[in-house]
C-alpha cells in the first residue's frame, strides 16, 4: 500500500506532530510504503499565482483554470507542485493531519488543496465524484480540536462535527474521486495528561494497523 501524509503544524513538538509521527512509523512498520509532506518544514506557500507554472498560456489575464488545463497539457507545473502532484496520483490511502482551525483547515494545508487540485489534472471534463481521479483511493482526515467532543455533538455549542467536516470531506476529497474513511479526531489534546496523550496515539496506532480493512463512510450530498 502507499500512503500518502500531509501534515500541518507549525509545532514540531505539537500533539499534531505525535500524531503525525506516528503514523508514519506504524504505517511504515505495516509494509506500507510513505510518502510526506511536512507543510510547515517545506515553507510550503498556500498563495496561488503564476509562480504555479513554469508555462504561460495567457499574459495579459491570469485565470488560473485555464492555466492549470495548459500546464497539464505541456507538462508546465512548477517543479513544486509537481512533486506534491505526483505523490498525490501514486498514494493509495491519502492522510491529512491537521489542528481544526474555525471550522476548517489550516490556510497552509488549504492552500495546498488550492494549488494541487488543480483542473485538468487532478479534476475537470466529467470527472468528478464518482468518476473523479482519483476513484478506487481512499482519504482520511485526522485531526485535533480545541474544544471537548460534546461541543461538536449535533446539540453542542459547536455543531455536528460530522457537517463541519463535510466542505472537506465532499468538496475537496470526494469532489476528485476519493472514497473517505471516518475521521480520526482527537478532542482538546491541550487539555489531557500525558497518560490521556498517549492513550489516544496508540489508539491512532492500531487503527492505523489494520486501516487497509476499512470501509469507506456515507458522506451524502445535502
Amino acid at each position: 500500500m502507499n500512503v500518502f501524509i500531509v501534515y500541518w503544524h507549525p509545532e514540531p513538538k505539537s500533539f499534531n506532530a505525535a500524531m503525525f509521527s506516528t503514523a508514519c512509523k506504524v504505517l511504515a512498520e505495516t509494509g506500507a510504503e510513505v510518502q510526506t509532506s511536512d507543510l510547515h518544514a517545506m515553507a510550503f506557500d498556500p498563495v496561488s499565482s503564476r509562480k504555479n507554472f513554469q508555462t504561460v498560456k495567457d499574459p495579459d489575464f491570469l485565470k488560473l483554470p485555464l492555466e492549470e488545463m495548459h500546464a497539464t497539457k505541456v507538462h508546465g507545473f512548477s517543479r513544486v507542485l509537481e512533486d506534491e502532484m505526483q505523490k498525490l496520483e501514486t498514494c493509495d490511502l491519502m492522510i491529512w493531519q491537521f489542528p481544526l482551525w474555525w471550522f476548517g483547515l489550516p490556510a497552509v494545508l488549504k492552500g495546498w488543496v488550492d494549488r494541487v487540485f488543480a483542473m485538468g489534472r487532478i479534476y475537470g471534463g466529467g470527472l468528478i465524484y464518482e468518476t473523479g481521479v482519483f476513484r478506487g483511493k481512499r482519504a482520511l482526515l485526522s485531526l485535533t480540536t480545541g474544544g471537548p467532543e460534546d461541543a461538536y455533538l449535533k446539540d453542542g455549542f459547536n455543531g455536528d462535527i460530522h457537517g463541519i467536516l463535510k466542505p472537506i470531506h465532499r468538496g475537496m476529497l470526494q469532489f476528485v474521486g476519493f472514497d473517505v474513511l471516518a475521521p480520526q479526531i482527537v478532542y482538546a489534546p491541550a487539555h489531557m495528561n500525558d497518560e490521556q496523550r498517549k492513550q489516544e496515539l496508540d489508539r491512532f496506532g492500531k487503527r492505523l494497523m489494520r486501516i487497509s480493512e476499512e470501509s469507506p463512510i456515507a458522506v451524502g450530498r445535502y
